[in-house]
């Protein structure tokens, strides 16, 4: 894992299965457009970090990929940039 404060990895792994929550909860658990919403918002604020941050959270998702050891949480940490738009490629 890429040093780092040891409370991003945590607090990026919480993120990504809220996000992962909301993408897939039924109009019974969240309302679609809280859903949708709350994931845009995630998004766009993301998305104003400076790129050096960017990048940096992209290898804490890579990194904690690499390291999951179930396989449905380890293709929404891998791509979670993407899904995001922090990277334009989603990962090979």
């Amino acid at each position: 894992m890429s040093t780092t404060d040891p409370l991003v990895p945590v607090l990026a792994g919480v993120l990504a299965d809220l996000l992962r929550f909301l993408d897939e909860c039924g109009e019974e658990e969240v309302a679609d457009d809280t859903a949708v919403q709350l994931l845009e918002n995630a998004s766009w604020e993301l998305n104003r970090l400076p790129e050096a941050q960017r990048d940096r959270l992209t290898a804490v998702f890579a990194d904690l990929a690499a390291a999951e050891p179930d396989p449905g949480r380890r293709t929404a940490l891998a791509e979670f940039p993407y899904n995001c738009g922090l990277v334009e490629e989603p990962p090979s």
